[in-house]
């Protein structure tokens, strides 16, 4: 598009049904609203002059209601400040809607706020997703979202603390020289209590996600309150694992900055590791006859020459033990005397490669492929499941099937990098399977009856040659043993051919549990059985994306971490678990077990 046309346009048509009036003021917003549509020339300076003078125009013509509820709707971007300024000096539920559908930027939220009427302040106090400099601006201007509550809510509810709504506040709090007012309307019987930071957030009106906004809240609550110990166990914590407030003990500290006085004592750090460092020699000290082994450090330190990547061995708390790297500079005062160095630890390169087993690095590397692969796949299937369920407006019939289609080979996408990354972690040890208890006799035959619904129309199945005589418990917790029989048998399954039965056998030894199943003829051909990339025969039953090898591996893998193993012969392949021990066993089977040998 070389030239943008579109207001001109919409000024162009005339408005003169209701309908119309309605279709041209929301052109208007959308076109406004726009950051993007800019002042250009003379000729479009007079364009916007025009669409706000028509804009003014269409809201004597439209209700205020009908007005508010398109500022509300969630199909445009409002990203223009002066659209905010301007819808700020309508009615007052105009400018809630506008103020509280606004997506500005912090700069462009410093700009307009001092410029809003200052009835209009007090909407934007009302939201919960402000940045911080925000908010701390209509701090400092006195702006505070108080008002007087509902009388019907106050009578019903004893309330007895101010109440502030959207849907309630005709004219937000007005501040005077000497007091402040705030006249309330309470439109409904029992108005909502004002949002709190873990209540509801409209995405679509801010615009940013409910853990930026929520991290923003929490910091800036720390900023603001000097936090007792007590009070900081019961403060809110960052989410997704980003806590703040463990103890520097815990973490492992990779570099810090410090200054040591004229006798090789620390007297100060930075506040993370000041209170497990301050206080430490950085050079032994001085005896009659010198140390016949001077490292390079003490060197430096007695000629007061620069510290230069100097190897250095602290002893303390686990988060500062081990082996550092110092780099200092000697510092002098202004008579020329020297008052010790001013410089940073940093940990050394190979310490930090240590720090983790290979099998964990390994592991570590793998997850990151996998979350960078993870990361636009995911995106794809938001989007098409947006297109799919119509979310930002209809789509055609051919374009939801599409998207359908897309969100479907997402999905199967991901959960082939969830049995990537589960293969990887019990590969390298980085996971074992849960202990607990499961009936493996009981999972196998339901897994089996599962199978055979589908396979019988092909009279394909695994068949149990005979029933055990009980139970047979194994050590292993019962959702690990469903998935694991499924991902074995269901490969086995899948892989047979039209009017191929399976044999397959249960038996107990002394410390183990044994499934043997006979393997199809399929897999019999396979050189390496798990190596093979056979796919199923059928479409209905589909172990794992990557095919029968990939499958048989990952359950090797699961039996291999739950203390078992999975064994390929020429013709069958043999899990085994460990038996539950009586010492393992849940007090309920304990129980259970001395009622059967009372009887």
């Amino acid at each position: 598009m070389f030239f943008d046309d579109r207001l001109a346009t919409v000024l162009r048509q005339r408005a003169s049904s209701g309908a119309g009036a309605r279709t041209q003021f929301r052109q208007l917003l959308d076109i406004l609203g726009n950051r993007k549509f800019a002042v250009q020339d003379e000729r479009s300076s007079s364009l916007i002059a025009a669409a706000w003078m028509r804009m003014d125009k269409l809201a004597e013509e439209l209700p205020p209601a009908d007005r508010a509820a398109m500022v509300r709707e969630a199909g445009w971007r409002f990203r223009n400040p002066e659209l905010a300024a301007h819808l700020a000096d309508h009615e007052p539920e105009v400018a809630s809607a506008a103020l509280n559908r606004a997506h500005l930027t912090a700069q462009d939220w410093e700009a307009l706020i001092p410029r809003l009427p200052v009835r209009a302040r007090g909407f934007l106090r009302l939201r919960r997703d402000l940045p911080v400099d925000t908010e701390v601006l209509l701090e400092r201007l006195g702006v505070h979202d108080r008002g007087l509550p509902s009388p019907v809510a106050s009578q019903s509810e004893g309330a007895s603390e101010p109440v502030a709504t959207p849907e309630a506040i005709e004219e937000p709090l007005t501040p005077e020289p000497e007091h402040e007012q705030a006249i309330t309307e309470a439109p409904d019987p029992a108005p909502a209590p004002p949002p709190t930071p873990a209540q509801s957030f409209d995405a679509a009106d801010s615009g940013r996600s409910e853990i930026s906004a929520l991290v923003e809240r929490i910091a800036q609550f720390r900023k603001s309150r000097d936090l007792t110990p007590s009070d900081a166990e019961r403060s809110p914590k960052l989410p997704l694992g980003l806590d703040d407030s463990a103890s520097a003990n815990d973490r492992s500290i990779a570099a810090f900055g410090f200054s040591a006085d004229a006798n090789g004592r620390i007297d100060w750090a930075e506040t993370e590791t000041a209170a497990m460092v301050i206080g430490a020699r950085l050079t032994r000290p001085a005896v009659l006859g010198g140390h016949g082994n001077e490292s390079g450090l003490e060197r430096a330190f007695q000629r007061r020459l620069p510290i230069v990547a100097a190897p250095f061995e602290m002893k303390g708390a686990p988060a500062i033990e081990g082996a550092w790297i110092v780099d200092a500079q000697p510092s002098f005062t202004e008579d020329g005397n020297f008052a010790g160095y001013i410089g940073r630890f940093r940990r050394p390169a190979s310490a930090r490669l240590n720090t983790q087993s290979p099998a964990a690095r390994e592991a570590d590397r793998i997850r990151q492929l996998l979350h960078e692969l993870r990361t636009p796949v995911t995106a794809v299937q938001g989007y098409a499941e947006v297109i799919q369920q119509q979310l930002f407006g209809p789509a055609p019939h051919d374009y939801r099937a599409l998207a359908a289609a897309i969100a479907a080979d997402a999905a199967r996408i991901l959960s082939g990098f969830e049995e990537l990354d589960r293969l990887a972690k019990l590969e390298t040890g980085a996971m074992t399977m849960e202990e607990g208890e499961a009936d493996l006799s009981a999972v196998a035959h339901a897994t089996s009856n599962q199978l055979g619904q589908v396979l019988s129309a092909r009279m394909a199945g695994i068949d149990f040659e005979k029933e055990p005589d009980g139970p047979i418990y194994v050590a292993v917790d019962a959702e690990d043993v469903e998935a694991l029989l499924w991902r074995l048998l269901a490969t086995l399954g899948g892989s047979c051919a039209s009017g191929e039965m399976l044999l397959a056998t249960l038996e107990t030894g002394t410390s183990e549990a044994r499934l043997t199943c006979e393997l199809p003829a399929q897999l019999m051909a396979e050189e390496d059985v798990f190596a093979a990339e056979a796919k199923p025969v059928g479409a209905a039953i589909n172990a794992g994306l990557f095919g029968a090898g990939f499958a048989l591996r990952l359950a090797r893998a699961e039996a291999k971490g739950a203390g078992g193993g999975l064994e390929v012969t020429d013709d069958a392949v043999t899990l085994t678990l460990p038996l539950l021990t009586a010492r393992q066993a849940l007090p309920s089977h304990e129980d259970s077990d001395d009622q059967d040998s009372a009887a």
